[in-house]
C-alpha cells in the first residue's frame, strides 16, 4: 500500500498539480493586491467616499456585505482576463514555432542513404546474380 501511495504521489500529474496550486496561491495574492490597492482606490474612490467607506469589503447594506462580493467579482474578472492573455500569448508562440518547424522541415533536403552491405551480403548478392544468369 505504501508503494502504491508513493507511485501515486510521484506521478507527474500530481506534482504538476501541486506546483499549479502554489503558483495559483501566489498569483491570487498579486491579484488581490491589484484590486484592493490599485483598482478599487482608482475606480471606486468617488463611490466609496459617498458611502464613507475606506475598503470595498466593508460596504454593507442591512448587514449584507455586498462590497466583499463586488471585490470578489472584480478579482474573478481580472484573473480571467490575465489567464486569457497568457493562454492567448502561449497559443501564438506555439503557432509560430509550429510554422517555423514546418518551414524548416520543408526546406530540409531528403537524403536517401544507401544501406552499407556487409561482405556476406555482397557475396550472397553475387551468388544470386550468377544463379539468375544460369537460368
Amino acid at each position: 500500500m505504501l508503494e502504491e501511495f508513493k507511485k501515486f504521489i510521484m506521478r507527474g500529474n500530481v506534482i504538476d498539480l501541486a506546483v499549479a496550486v502554489v503558483i495559483g496561491a501566489a498569483f491570487t495574492a498579486i491579484v488581490n493586491s491589484l484590486v484592493a490597492d490599485i483598482i478599487t482606490p482608482a475606480l471606486l474612490s468617488p463611490v466609496m467616499e459617498l458611502l464613507d467607506v475606506k475598503e470595498l469589503e466593508n460596504v454593507m447594506w442591512h448587514n449584507i456585505k455586498y462590497g466583499k462580493f463586488l471585490a470578489s467579482i472584480i478579482n474573478f474578472v481580472i484573473v480571467g482576463f490575465v489567464l486569457f492573455m497568457i493562454i492567448r500569448t502561449m497559443n501564438k508562440v506555439q503557432e509560430r514555432m509550429d510554422k517555423k518547424k514546418a518551414v524548416e522541415a520543408a526546406a530540409e533536403p531528403v537524403v536517401v542513404v544507401e544501406p552499407v552491405l556487409t561482405k556476406e551480403e555482397v557475396l550472397l548478392s553475387e551468388i544470386r546474380d550468377l544463379l539468375k544468369e544460369k537460368k
